[in-house]
């Protein structure tokens, strides 16, 4: 009788899950059609223009398009000539583009979170807002308003020029920032990486591309505050009397014991930025469109003057999968850097060191990380 019964309602609780997940598919479907239609199957057809010769004409899945390998990607990668250099002065603007953009706006942003989320700041609503505001300008205007300020008769070189010093043209000077105004290097850097050589490589962005990195900072510090007064203000009180109380400062309490529980706002703070900085477009299209010199060409620019501007369509499309690449590789990489680590019982300070004992709110803090957060990341 009671194995009939525990049947019963093994079947009833299958029955009920089996509804769910039927309803639950339907609730979906809409959308997972609407992704299928809009994104995943021109993601398919940009993936087959990659490796086509399709000229633009027709469609690119009639019978007079044939399949060439990797002969559009190896015009960018191994095969020399223009396309090469391009693309590897492209690569070697954004890399510098992201090294300094992406760990400047999240300290800014974390910096502002901070100084928003005290109980005795007054006016924290307008501080929020106005931090927040240049995030919802358009970046068109953004853009054109930095042209201006950035001119050479522009505010910013006027206020430079209240110290004695003579603004440089923004946005007509190619030369990098860490070449500080010698024109050629050293022989040992005369060799090259995709048609571009180690001085340039080395050179930094240039002074244009640094207006822009700015630009990027002040327009995105305000989204990434949000995430992380979010998540400050989820903290528990207790972890911080914790800290208090083992006496510590207020920078040990910032560094062992609110930092660490931010780790998965870190994570996609910076996984948010890493991706928005390899696809830089708009403000290059509006501003200076690679100039000067090709020292603003970003990889999502020289995609897209590939593609509609010099009709090669298999290369354009070859160069935003190589970007697609390169963005889950610095994922990954700052994914396993983020990650939670083993932790000794000595780091968490279950046993005593000759020196103390290890601050209680440590423990606790990272206990809370890992209960709270295991799995995300």
């Amino acid at each position: 009788m009671t194995a009939a019964v525990a049947t019963v309602r093994r079947r009833r609780r299958s029955g009920v899950n089996r509804g769910q997940a039927v309803s639950g598919w339907l609730f979906t479907a809409p959308v997972l059609i609407i992704l299928g239609l809009f994104l995943l199957i021109p993601v398919l057809m940009a993936a087959w223009v990659s490796v086509s010769d399709w000229t633009g004409r027709g469609s690119p899945l009639s019978s007079g398009v044939h399949f060439i390998g990797t002969q559009n990607y190896g015009q960018v990668l191994w095969a020399g000539g223009l396309s090469e250099s391009d693309f590897g002065t492209a690569l070697k603007n954004n890399f510098w583009y992201v090294l300094l953009v992406v760990p400047t706006q999240t300290v800014v942003a974390l910096a502002l979170a901070l100084a928003v989320n005290r109980r005795m700041l007054r006016g924290r609503g307008f501080f929020r807002t106005a931090y927040y505001f240049p995030s919802v300008t358009s970046s068109v205007a953004i853009t054109v308003l930095w042209l201006f300020l950035f001119s050479t008769t522009g505010a910013v070189n006027a206020v430079i020029a209240w110290f004695g010093v003579n603004g440089p043209n923004w946005f007509n000077t190619p030369a990098g920032i860490f070449h500080f105004g010698a024109t050629s290097g050293p022989a040992a850097l005369n060799g090259t990486l995709l048609g571009v050589s180690w001085w340039d490589w080395l050179g930094g962005p240039s002074v244009a591309m640094t207006a822009f990195i700015i630009l990027a900072v002040f327009t995105t510090g305000g989204t990434f505050m949000l995430l992380f007064l979010a998540a400050l203000q989820n903290l528990s009180g207790d972890v911080e009397e914790a800290a208090m109380v083992d006496g510590a400062n207020g920078a040990q309490r910032f560094f062992r014991v609110t930092l660490p529980q931010l780790r998965p706002t870190l994570f996609t703070v910076i996984t948010l930025g890493l991706i928005g900085c390899w696809q830089v477009f708009d403000q290059i299209y509006t501003g200076t469109r690679g100039n000067p010199s090709k020292t603003t060409l970003t990889p999502a620019y020289l995609s897209y003057t590939a593609a509609f501007n010099n009709q090669q369509w298999g290369q354009g499309a070859a160069i935003a999968f190589i970007l697609f690449v390169i963005i889950i590789i610095f994922t990954l990489i700052q994914r396993w850097v983020l990650m939670e680590k083993a932790v000794s019982k000595r780091r968490m300070g279950w046993i005593t060191k000759a020196e103390g004992r290890v601050p209680v709110a440590e423990a606790i803090a990272y206990e809370n990380v890992t209960n709270t957060n295991r799995g995300r990341l």
